[in-house]
């Protein structure tokens, strides 16, 4: 099976075209579609091709493909339509995010996974038919590189002035309460909210938790509403000569305002930033005021988004235009995990270091390798040559980096160490950095 079956290609087609076209429309029956055998066949497939670790029960697709996915299907489907159906807890991992904190992510087991994957591929179409043009944040058919273009353009038309909002633990302050009465005013089905409710539960009474393939459809629907302050804003901007003086692009809860650097707006950027509070304050939701802070691109202050850092620079002919690069937190953890990786194979032949370090370099370009990101690639590559080099050094037992007996042809020729670091200057599908 390489697609969705065109049974459920179809539903969901037909799901997203009643929603666009009454806002108001309450769906109900949608649990039997949930627990049909052909949703959970494609909520396994995906999950398969993400290729997610195991959760806390330790089993694996191969183990479950082993004694047959069709009868592990076939008892979700049993579970859910008893009543019997309860998730699992959710195997807890920390991600480094630098200077000593974490991000947490709640691994599911892969029952609860298929479950919460059929749960998505039936509610999405209709809340992606009230989700705004600005949020971008795991959508289908939108990626981090149109947000990033989106911003680039906001600029290009003088949107100067940029609010670069920073959330508190924004997953772990999420109210279920609001979160499920959001759900009920498009849902009108006992079943999938029961179910619903049990997956939010499992994980505790407050939040969300991250890693499952739910998380992202309902944290861009818990924010709904202050996506649609911000398309207020810019129609109110709009009503005086007919153009848009304000602009937004949210990822999950990375979200940037942009707006004109007329002194016409310029009380603008306090009065959004008063309703973002407002709005944010409804939801439980806290703004690190430490973080969350006003940058004026026309005195060459710099903003933050999506591993990338914006300012406004010079073109060759002197015109004001967008710059964006890596910023210097993509690059280090760029560099921990490739510290990690070589100390990890520190005894194993170089070709298993290469082929270990391919992967992440590759993903890493493959996400930068747009905007202006060629002399940190310059930096990038050569730290990373010199991290081979050094690998080589110490198997012969030898000090220094070996520039004149390992030539570059035989790292990047012979022993294939990653070497495509061009910028595409049409801009790439890509999920963003981690």
């Amino acid at each position: 099976m390489t697609k969705a079956p065109i049974g459920l290609q179809d539903l969901r087609r037909r799901i997203y075209r009643a929603a666009k076209a009454d806002k108001t429309k309450r769906f109900w029956g949608m649990f039997v579609h949930i627990a049909k055998l052909s949703t959970l066949e494609e909520a396994y497939r995906l999950a398969k091709r993400n290729k997610g670790a195991p959760g806390l029960d330790g089993i694996t697709f191969d183990v479950i493909e082993a004694q047959g996915v069709t009868a592990f299907l076939l008892d979700i489907r049993e579970q859910l339509l008893n009543g019997t159906y309860q998730p699992a807890r959710t195997r807890q991992v920390r991600i480094p995010k630098g200077k000593g904190k974490y991000r947490t992510l709640s691994v599911p087991c892969i029952r609860d996974r298929v479950v919460e994957g059929a749960l998505k591929l039936i509610l999405e179409p209709i809340f992606e038919s009230d989700f705004q043009d600005g949020s971008y944040g795991y959508r289908p058919k939108r990626t981090a590189h149109d947000a990033i273009a989106r911003v680039a353009d906001a600029i290009i038309r003088n949107h100067t002035r940029v609010i670069d909002v920073d959330l508190k633990d924004y997953f772990g302050s999420v109210r279920q309460d609001l979160l499920l009465k959001k759900v009920a005013e498009r849902v009108d089905d006992e079943q999938v909210m029961h179910l619903l409710k049990l997956i939010l539960r499992s994980s505790g009474k407050r939040g969300i938790a991250q890693g499952g393939p739910l998380s992202p459809l309902l944290s861009n629907l818990y924010l709904t509403g202050v996506d649609e302050m911000l398309e207020r804003a810019k129609s109110y901007t709009r009503q005086r000569d007919g153009y848009y003086h304000t602009e937004y692009a949210r990822f999950a809860d990375d979200l940037v305002v942009l707006v004109d650097g007329h002194p016409v707006w310029e009380q603008l950027p306090r009065m959004i930033l008063t309703r973002l509070t407002e709005e944010f304050s409804e939801l439980g939701v806290e703004m690190n005021r430490e973080k969350t802070r006003t940058v004026d691109l026309t005195v060459k202050e710099v903003f933050t988004f999506l591993g990338f850092n914006f300012h406004r620079g010079k073109t060759r002919s002197g015109k004001s235009a967008p710059r964006f690069s890596p910023a210097a937190k993509a690059r280090t953890k760029l560099y921990r995990r490739i510290k990690e990786e070589t100390t990890r194979h520190r005894s194993q032949p170089v070709q298993e270091v290469i082929r270990c370090l391919n992967p992440i370099i590759g993903g890493w370009v493959n996400y930068f390798r747009i905007g202006h990101s060629s002399d940190c690639f310059a930096i990038v590559k050569d730290w990373v040559e010199r991290k081979v080099r050094r690998h080589l050094a110490r198997a012969c037992k030898r000090k220094g980096f070996g520039w004149q007996r390992w030539s570059k042809e035989l790292l990047y020729e012979r022993l294939g160490l990653y070497n495509d670091y061009q910028i595409c200057y049409n801009t790439p599908k890509a999920a963003p950095a981690r």
